[in-house]
């Protein structure tokens, strides 16, 4: 162990290594990159993480940056979750310290689970409605802000979160609160780090008026575009920042949330069609009856599952082709099938209705399972991803699979395309041979065309989820000079030294993140490129 991770350790009461077997592990995330850190610390209280943060501030001070990357489960797929320099992990800061039922109020640490965090609230007939991956965390989903399935019905993350704890880039702590006038102008003559932020972000709001009024709100979380809402009336406050952040501001300690009550009961819809437009007019109508979700579904992504064994022949028997929606209701439920059932007769032949029953809940079962067997299957290339969680409008769905037919045509890929129709959030997963010494030129090639055809029908390439290291390729390229300094003047009001996770968002480069894909052709792409 050298002598830095020997300090740490000494330090904190967590655990900081240096050994090439955890630097390893923490190498890659659900991305395709692949970032060695030098360091990967295990914090096991707010107290670490600021002496930490002090640690290697004043490293940078001193013209030694080391950058800085919170970590919770490293799911996220645009390579966020990585660091050359040092990964701080929050899965040992997975403690719920405080709930008040009768508030449906829970405080807990950032590095949580969702899963954890539900199944505690469970007993006290509370939850939080994401629909996200159980071994996300509370910290992840803030940092990341996804659009999940739910989103349409409930609004995702930031709608449930109250307050956030934050640890900033010099170690301070900022604990988020909306604030009246009087209280922002008490904040800004204090001589702190936090007086400061608030000084200079109030100064902002009122110089970068006319920029900030422009932002396109809730298509888009490239940016800090959630500067939007830091504002209301005469009030400010500080979190809006944070959602999407993608730990490029502060690194997020504790969280209180507010819950909603448990719907024990669900009910699932499947139908099935021929055509795109059919699935949308009757998914349009779907949406009136305010589901919990509603998916679609390329038909080839169920009949992949299907060809590994999961049994699905009674809901796509007789079809080859076509489209797949999935409705799921946990509130009004029979009266919302009795709608849908009212439908049948408005729709060609072909289309087949299947509604849950006791008979028919393990096909059911299998269906919602079908996703992932489609996205782990892996004997002829790897489903990488590359264009996922992008926002495309609902009237442009039928143009865009015009496009992506062409598009696949050229590229030589199979597009299939799902997501969230009330969420207006898809992704498309081909495969990719890693071993393949031309990957990363095809790759970069697909999320190029793949973004310019979503920019033709009114999209966003970071709609669902922000640019992280992969999509920034793109959108640093496109971004309007005026927004671009908007935020770059954010991050530096934040972290003047530029130490946290400084290659992603903003300041993320095609040059840095090609030569950090993880695969086998990598030095004749970039010798390609230079």
């Amino acid at each position: 162990m050298g002598k830095i991770a020997k300090y740490l350790n000494q330090l904190i009461i967590g655990n900081v290594f240096d050994t090439p077997e955890i630097l390893e592990e923490y190498a890659t995330d659900r991305s395709v990159l692949k970032i060695k850190p030098k360091f990967v610390a295990f914090p096991e209280s707010t107290d670490d993480i600021r002496k930490l943060m002090r640690f290697f501030n004043q490293l940078a001070v001193k013209d030694i940056p080391v950058s800085i990357t919170a970590r919770g489960s490293g799911l996220d797929e645009g390579g966020a979750d990585l660091s050359s320099g040092i990964v701080i992990s929050t899965e040992k800061l997975n403690r719920l310290l405080e709930i008040d039922p009768r508030e449906r109020l829970v405080r807990v640490q950032s590095g949580i689970t969702l899963k954890e965090l539900n199944t505690a609230l469970s007993v006290s007939g509370l939850t939080i409605p994401i629909e996200g991956h159980d071994a996300e965390t509370i910290g992840g989903l803030i940092s990341n802000c996804p659009m999940d399935d739910c989103f349409g019905k409930y609004g995702g993350i930031s709608n449930f979160v109250e307050r956030i704890e934050v640890v900033l880039a010099n170690g301070d702590c900022l604990q988020t609160n909306r604030l009246k006038k009087y209280a922002v102008a008490k904040k800004a003559v204090e001589k702190t780090v936090e007086g400061n932020i608030y000084q200079k972000i109030s100064k902002l709001l009122k110089d970068k008026e006319k920029v900030i009024s422009e932002i396109e709100g809730g298509k888009s979380l490239v940016g800090y575009g959630k500067i939007k809402d830091v504002k209301k009336r005469e009030t400010i406050d500080l979190m809006p920042l944070f959602f999407g952040a993608q730990g490029t501001l502060g690194i997020i300690s504790e969280v209180i949330l507010r819950a909603v009550p448990l719907r024990s009961h669900m009910t699932r819809v499947v139908a099935t069609f021929k055509e795109v437009g059919s699935a949308v007019k009757f998914m349009e109508t779907v949406q009136t009856l305010k589901p919990r979700k509603l998916n679609l579904y390329d038909l080839k992504i169920i009949m992949e599952a299907r060809e590994s064994g999961k049994n699905l022949d009674g809901i796509i028997k007789k079809l080859e082709d076509g489209y797949v929606v999935f409705a799921s209701f946990d509130e009004r439920a029979s009266w919302a099938v009795k709608k849908i059932m009212g439908l049948k007769t408005k729709f060609p032949r072909n289309t087949k209705f299947i509604f849950e029953s006791t008979e028919n809940k393990a096909t059911i079962n299998e269906f919602e399972n079908s996703l992932v067997n489609y996205l782990k299957n892996i004997r002829s290339g790897e489903r990488v991803p590359i264009l996922t969680d992008f926002y495309l409008p609902e009237w442009n769905i039928g143009s865009f699979l015009s496009d992506l037919k062409i598009l696949g045509k050229k590229l030589d890929l199979d597009l299939e395309i799902f997501g969230s129709f009330s969420s207006s959030i898809y992704s498309l997963r081909p495969k990719f041979n890693l071993e393949d010494e031309d990957f990363n030129k095809k790759a970069t090639t697909f999320l190029k065309a793949g973004a310019y055809v979503i920019d033709r029908q009114s999209g966003e390439l970071a709609g669902g989820t922000p640019e992280g290291r992969l999509k920034a390729v793109v959108t640093n390229a496109s971004m309007p000079e005026a927004e671009k300094n908007l935020y770059e003047d954010i991050k530096k009001i934040f972290d003047p030294n530029n130490i946290l996770n400084p290659d992603v968002k903003l300041g993320a480069t095609s040059k840095f993140t090609l030569t950090h894909f993880r695969d086998t052709g990598l030095k004749k792409f970039v010798a390609q490129q230079s």
